[in-house]
């Protein structure tokens, strides 16, 4: 196992066991987790209670379970090197995700473009969202972009990343430390459970970078999209605007990134079409001046 894969399940183990065992018992007793530099160590009192769902895990544990997924990301990915377009892709992430379901996480929304012409977007849990230099040139406008970062933050707010770990890891998990214990584990229950966390991590982004959601999550992010879009004040229009750029992409060379891992355009676009004719009521009108912030912007690519 390489020294970086070692630091992040080492930095990431006391969260996932506070995931399972309570954030209160592994505040006290969780400690550094080092030996010789390249072995874990713990020390977790047990809980009576363990979770079961994922509903209960909290937004620390969330967050920080985010960063390890977004290490492995960006293990895969460069960062692209530009702050004039790393800011503005903030700003409108985060004014996007003011008027969300879940307009705040432990930590903030945190958004960052990479340097890959592949198309694509990624949502890590805990509110990471990353998106390639390949997809923003796809975008002609910020409605277009607005509408995928809102996607994105909808598989946030729904908690899809989460969901993505097999309810196997858990029942795994529980084996190991649902016995009532305030001992340290032995070098090879923690090893089991580096194991389990570690594969953990490999469900959500095996999902997020190769096989992609369920169609179902993927279809309610569109529509949490279209109703992220219109309560911020852009035309939820973008998103269709977008898919039908993507139409006629998904085989051939191009089948990877966005095309691999999403529905087919032609399919979401029925759905979107649908979802924006039922808001009943006027839709907010596409304004030239974002889309001359847009494009000055953009000439930077």
């Amino acid at each position: 196992m390489r020294t970086h894969k070692i630091l992040i399940l080492c930095f990431c183990l006391a969260v996932w066991i506070g995931a399972l065992v309570g954030c209160a018992a592994v505040q006290e007793k969780v400690g550094v987790l080092t030996e010789a530099g390249s072995k874990a160590q713990s020390a977790v009192e047990t809980t009576k209670t363990v979770r079961s769902t994922f509903a209960d895990i909290s937004e620390e544990e969330e967050y920080y379970i985010g960063r390890a997924v977004s290490a492995m990301i960006l293990s895969q990915y460069p960062v692209y090197e530009n702050e004039r377009i790393t800011q503005y892709v903030n700003l409108l992430g985060n004014s996007l995700a003011v008027y969300s379901d879940r307009p705040e996480t432990y930590a903030g929304y945190h958004f960052l473009v990479l340097d890959s012409e592949e198309v694509n977007a990624l949502a890590a849990p805990g509110g990471f969202i990353f998106i390639t230099k390949g997809l923003l040139k796809k975008c002609r406008d910020e409605e277009m972009l607005g509408s995928i970062l809102a996607h994105e933050i909808g598989h946030v707010t729904a908690k899809h990343g989460l969901q993505s770990i097999k309810k196997s890891r858990l029942v795994d998990a529980f084996g190991l430390i649902g016995k009532e214990a305030a001992e340290r584990y032995s070098p090879e229950t923690l090893s089991r459970l580096t194991d389990i966390f570690e594969n953990a991590l490999g469900d959500i982004a095996e999902n997020l970078i190769e096989k992609g959601y369920d169609r179902k999550y993927e279809y309610e992010a569109d529509e949490l999209s279209v109703k992220y879009a219109v309560q911020t004040g852009y035309n939820p229009g973008g998103l269709l605007d977008f898919l039908e750029t993507m139409v006629g992409g998904e085989s051939g060379s191009s089948a990877k990134g966005w095309f691999r891992t999403h529905p087919t355009a032609q399919d979401r676009i029925s759905r979107v079409s649908k979802k924006i004719d039922g808001l009943g009521k006027p839709v907010p009108e596409k304004l030239e001046v974002r889309t001359r912030r847009f494009e000055a912007l953009m000439k930077d690519l």
